[in-house]
């Protein structure tokens, strides 16, 4: 009559940590005596006193299992068998005996059947049944090897299976297993199979033609011609390479045509599809639609046939006129041993080179350079002329300076002056305008970066400015406007010196030249002066300068020297150079700037400024 059944709570935390105490009450609540033992405890301590001292006894080891799967693995038995099946739509036979193999495999009692597969039997043969257990009875009972056994029936879904032998493993396997193997039966063979292996006598050959004959004679042999159709007379046609296949064994024809990639054609395989062509039609009514109904041997009065075809013969196919003009290997015996032609010279059909018309350029429209232009003529995509890569990375930033003039009928142009930069790693000229204040013009580009042709040279073959055709002096046109060269970089005289094998002599000696003045006066003060010394009255004459000068307009005591040397010559006369030194303030009555003045003389009355400055 007890009702409570609970335990006490033995798990418990104290400070953080969980542990398990011993129950204080029993189950329900009872009460717990301590160190008691019951009289089941005492008496298995009395009965267990040797082990206690001793020990427990070592037992023997259990004996080794094995379990089915792993000791009949890749075990099967295996029982030859056949069964019969009934043939109810044939007049040749009533049944049939097929032969099997039925397969049971030990490590999972599970069969399957299999029928050898016969070639060209009809029947779909191979597995009959997949492998799993099969059931026996209706009860669920399953069939076992012990089931089994030779000259019996076995019936497996509704269909009996009669075994008559087995291998020597499954006889070995069951003679060990206790089981009687009963004696081999001798397989049933097919009646309709034995049948058809008796030979049958072949029949005479009456002496007549056998209209199957040619079918067994020719088969699978082939006349190969190789012809033009030539489609010239229709809008956009062409010459269409073809292959025209002659069957031997119906005396049909097949003509294929021959596509080569981006002919512009569709690849459709066949031309005309494999039939008898007709060669002479019979009389026939007008009217009679012939393009829609078949042919028959009624209309046509003569059929196409080998002797019809040969190289250099034009042949009419249903419309269609073709050229043959070679054949194969098999074809030249064929028509060699039936007709006699040993004549088989092929036909050469290949077209002449048409000579290609020349391409007119049209002339040039004056919009851009003509290398561009002439991209829209020699391609419906334009593409950028090809530049000189070689040439840009070899002359990358060099870049030849020249002042010039511009040489115009125009007053206010005469004092005009340009820097004219030739780009070498490209050969454009750009040309720019440095601008003077109160001269009215306000300067800045005048020419962007571009090729610049030589008067009198076409567009169909341009001729560029070299820097060769730059010497002082000289005159160049750029798109109307002339410019006089006057002056020069040091690094153009520098560059041409370098490079003297690549430019005419006269062009390097006209910038030696417009430079030798220059020089002489550099020579002659340096004669006098050694190049410390030099130095030292440089250096002397600027601290004199801070001390005794107040600063002055640098870039305004710049053009007052080139306002009085319109030709940019760089020397003025002394007296002039004296007064533009008076107007700024210079003190040129001192020593160290007199010797200064002296250095930069050339001559008694001829001043460098440009050395002086």
């Amino acid at each position: 009559q007890k009702t409570s059944f609970h335990r006490s709570q033995t798990l418990d935390f104290k400070n953080g940590y969980a542990f398990s105490r011993l129950p204080r009450e029993g189950v329900g609540g009872d009460t717990l005596f301590a160190n008691q033992l019951s009289q089941d405890e005492l008496d298995d301590l009395c009965t267990r006193g040797s082990t206690l001292t001793y020990g427990q006894v070592r037992r023997s080891a259990p004996s080794s299992f094995t379990p089915a799967f792993v000791a009949y693995d890749k075990k099967v038995l295996k029982f030859d068998a056949y069964f019969q099946e009934e043939v109810a739509i044939s007049a040749e036979e009533h049944y049939r005996i097929r032969h099997v193999g039925i397969y049971y495999y030990l490590e999972d009692d599970s069969m399957c059947v299999i029928e050898p597969k016969v070639k060209n039997s009809g029947l779909v043969q191979g597995k009959l049944m997949r492998r799993h257990r099969v059931p026996k009875n209706e009860q669920g009972d399953y069939y076992h090897w012990k089931d089994l056994n030779l000259g019996i029936d076995l019936t497996m879904y509704g269909r009996t299976y009669r075994l008559v032998n087995c291998d020597s493993f499954t006889k070995v396997f069951l003679e060990s297993q206790g089981i009687e193997v009963n004696p081999p039966e001798e397989m049933v063979l097919d009646p309709y199979t034995e049948q058809r292996r008796t030979p049958v006598q072949k029949p005479n050959v009456p002496a007549g033609p056998d209209p199957f004959r040619q079918f067994l004679t020719y088969d699978t042999k082939v006349l190969r011609f190789y012809a033009i159709w030539d489609d010239t007379n229709c809008a956009f046609g062409d010459h269409h390479p073809c292959v025209i296949h002659y069957f031997l064994a119906d005396d049909t024809v097949e003509v294929r045509e021959v596509h080569r990639r981006n002919d512009g054609r569709d690849p459709f395989p066949v031309l005309m599809r494999r039939q008898r062509l007709p060669k002479i039609f019979a009389d026939k009514n007008k009217n009679f639609p012939s393009c829609v109904l078949e042919i028959t041997d009624h209309e046509v009065q003569e059929w196409y046939s080998p002797k019809d075809f040969a190289i250099g013969k034009s042949i009419t196919l249903l419309g269609r006129t073709f050229l043959i003009y070679d054949c194969d290997k098999f074809t030249q015996d064929f028509y060699r041993e039936k007709y006699g032609i040993t004549d088989f010279q092929p036909v050469d059909v290949n077209k002449k080179p048409t000579e290609k018309a020349p391409q007119v350029i049209p002339p040039y429209n004056g919009f851009g350079i003509p290398e561009d232009s002439l991209q829209n003529c020699l391609s419906l995509f334009p593409k950028p002329p090809r530049k000189d890569i070689i040439k840009m990375l070899e002359n990358n930033l060099k870049v030849l300076r020249y002042q010039v003039a511009l040489e115009s009928p125009v007053p206010e142009d005469k004092n005009r002056r340009f820097i004219l930069s030739y780009f070498l790693s490209d050969d454009t000229i750009g040309i720019y305008e440095p601008p003077v204040r109160n001269s009215g013009i306000p300067g800045g580009k005048y020419l962007k970066r571009t090729k610049v042709t030589k008067p009198g040279s076409t567009p169909e073959k341009p001729i560029y400015y070299e820097p060769s055709d730059f010497t002082i002096g000289s005159t160049i046109e750029v798109f109307g406007h002339r410019f006089v060269i006057i002056d020069a970089d040091e690094y153009v005289l520098n560059y041409l010196e370098r490079n003297a094998e690549s430019f005419p002599a006269a062009t390097v000696q006209s910038i030696r030249d417009h430079f030798h003045p220059q020089q002489v006066v550099v020579e002659t003060a340096s004669s006098g002066f050694p190049k410390k010394d030099l130095d030292d009255l440089i250096v002397e004459v600027q601290k004199e300068l801070k001390l005794h000068h107040e600063p002055f307009n640098t870039r305004k005591f710049h053009e007052a020297f080139h306002h009085f040397d319109p030709e940019g010559s760089g020397f003025l006369d002394k007296t002039r150079f004296l007064n533009v030194c008076d107007r700024f303030h210079v003190p040129t009555s001192t020593i160290l700037l007199k010797k200064l003045i002296d250095y930069c003389s050339c001559g008694e009355d001829k001043v460098n400024y440009r050395d002086f400055l």
